[in-house]
């Protein structure tokens, strides 16, 4: 804003704009003046009066706008198959997780069994059959009330997970350990799920032999009904189990043959988040789910198995799977982390795009750099997140700085666009699907065999291929995409063996450079093929 001197003329710094310029009219209620030299407008100096009820009616406008952008983000919602819901509880360390891979016949791609205490602490869902009814068992964290709390951690948050499968649930399996009879925190729990009114079926686990089926009658003083003695590493006893169940199914009106509403697998967008321990990708999925799905804590390692979670927005449905942090593979040893670091890894491979969580406040290390090579040989897509943007002090130069500080550390994947969110406060959330409907869209892309052919052409127009030592010069024939997701390209040349490293990737950039190829791997296949005789 220009401010008024008491003779009418603005304030000016430039003494050779009044030598230059002839003024021949000056407007004392806009105070607009204009010039000769093409009578066009050459300043404007308002008013202050008027000035602040612009700026006021500029913010309004603003605020508007904000409300209406706020209104026009779209709402996303867990989607659930239409099936019965049936939560597995039970203190910790009873076989929970082996129960649920005997009852699923899913032992590779199951639940997480190991014998030790607290493995399992978010819930996570596993589609089974019997009997011709379709439903969902729901694998939950060990119960703990009081007694123990210094050996399982994350007591509150576990029972939270619990509560909401039991909440959704048709039928619960209540898992005892038949080897140990029962404890007061059997009774505790058996106290809680008659409060909650959800039928119940007693699983006494562990009856490897005669003698502990016997032993498994002590369980009916936990007054839930009959116990089915079973052995989840066996299966003995599983199908007694199975067939009440399917019975309580039933008899609640829940025993659909078939699915409602059935989703096509194959429309499904999946994205798979990964990092390194405790670089927030939990929180990650929590802001973009919308609701407390997996535990969040400072504590390194918080979540053991994958995550998946299905939710829909506007009429795109994406299947988020939240993995265990990755460590460096001499800190790993076999056991528990050596299956969490597994199950990351094939969701990285079930996966279409990968999100990438790097920790803002801590340095890119090697092991960023080797899980962005990881996701280029398995050839997904790409989205680099920078998540605790908030904590990092800023200046003006602080952005350019650490754009071009990702770019140079990860530089296998320095055509994946980069985001700097806080999942904390929620800031830049909301781009992350569009960046997400942006390189899926690429991934997935298809391009002419002409359009391919003029960027060729033009690539070896500007840098044609070198010749060998024995004076013979690569000449490439032409060039076709084969398949998409991600995009390959086949290059027919005379010889392979004569296009370097440096000229392959020289391609690979021009061609991406042209067709903007943003956020996907680039496949380039070198064929030799003699060039047939001129007619």
């Amino acid at each position: 804003m220009a401010f008024v001197l008491p003779h009418g003329l603005p304030r000016l710094k430039s003494r050779g704009f009044f030598e230059k310029c002839v003024w021949n009219r000056v407007c004392k209620k806009c105070l607009q003046w204009d010039t000769i030299h093409g009578k066009r407008t050459l300043i404007k100096v308002t008013p202050f009066c008027n000035s602040s009820r612009e700026a006021t009616a500029t913010k309004q406008d603003s605020t508007k706008r904000q409300e209406e952008t706020k209104k026009g983000i779209p709402k996303t919602r867990i989607i659930k198959r239409n099936v019965p819901v049936v939560a597995i509880v039970g203190r910790p360390n009873v076989g929970k997780s082996t129960l649920l891979n005997r009852l699923t016949r899913n032992f590779r791609s199951g639940a997480i069994a190991v014998d030790v205490p607290g493995i399992t602490r978010d819930r996570t869902y596993h589609s089974a059959f019997w009997n011709g009814i379709d439903f969902e068992l729901v694998d939950t964290g060990g119960l703990v009330f009081e007694e123990g709390k210094d050996k399982v951690p994350f007591i509150k948050e576990i029972r939270e997970q619990a509560m909401i499968a039991l909440n959704e649930a048709t039928a619960a399996i209540f898992v005892v350990d038949s080897t140990v009879g029962v404890t007061e925190l059997d009774i505790q729990i058996a106290r809680m799920l008659r409060r909650l009114g959800v039928p119940v079926l007693v699983a006494a686990n562990k009856c490897d032999e005669e003698q502990r089926a016997l032993d498994a009658n002590e369980f009916w003083k936990l007054g839930l009904g009959e116990p089915f003695p079973v052995s989840g590493i066996h299966g003995s006893g599983t199908g007694d189990l199975l067939d009440k169940l399917t019975e309580y199914i039933k008899e609640r009106g829940n025993g659909v043959q078939g699915l409602d509403n059935q989703i096509d697998e194959d429309n499904i967008l999946r994205v798979a988040i990964v990092g390194r321990p405790n670089a927030g990708k939990s929180s990650i999925l929590n802001r973009l789910v919308g609701e407390t799905r997996a535990i969040v804590s400072d504590i390194p390692g918080t979540t053991r198995d994958t995550i998946d979670t299905t939710i829909q927005r506007d009429e795109r449905i994406y299947c988020f799977m939240d993995t265990a942090g990755i460590r460096r593979k001499k800190m790993v040893e076999y056991g528990t982390e050596f299956f969490m670091i597994n199950r990351a890894f094939k969701a990285i491979r079930r996966a279409d795009l990968v999100v990438l969580v790097v920790d803002a406040v801590a340095d890119i290390v090697e092991q960023d750099e080797k899980l962005a090579e990881r996701i280029v040989e398995e050839g997904r897509g790409c989205i680099i997140l920078i998540n605790k943007w908030d904590l990092v002090q800023k200046d003006e130069h602080t952005y350019e700085k650490a754009q071009k500080y990702v770019q140079t550390r990860l530089a296998g994947v320095s055509w994946a666009p980069c985001l700097f969110v806080s999942a904390a406060t929620g800031q830049r959330c909301e781009q992350v699907y569009n960046t997400i409907e942006s390189v899926y869209e690429q991934y997935s892309r298809r391009i002419s065999t002409s359009v391919l052919n003029q960027v060729l052409e033009e690539a070896i127009l500007w840098n044609p291929p070198s010749t060998s030592k024995q004076g013979k010069q690569g000449k490439i024939y032409y060039c076709t995409q084969v398949s998409s997701k991600p995009p390959t390209i086949t290059l027919f040349v005379n010889a392979p063996k004569l296009f370097k490293e440096n000229y392959r990737k020289y391609i690979e950039n021009y061609f991406r450079k042209s067709l903007g190829l943003e956020g996907t791997p680039l496949r380039l296949l070198w064929r030799g093929k003699k060039r047939p005789p001129s007619i």
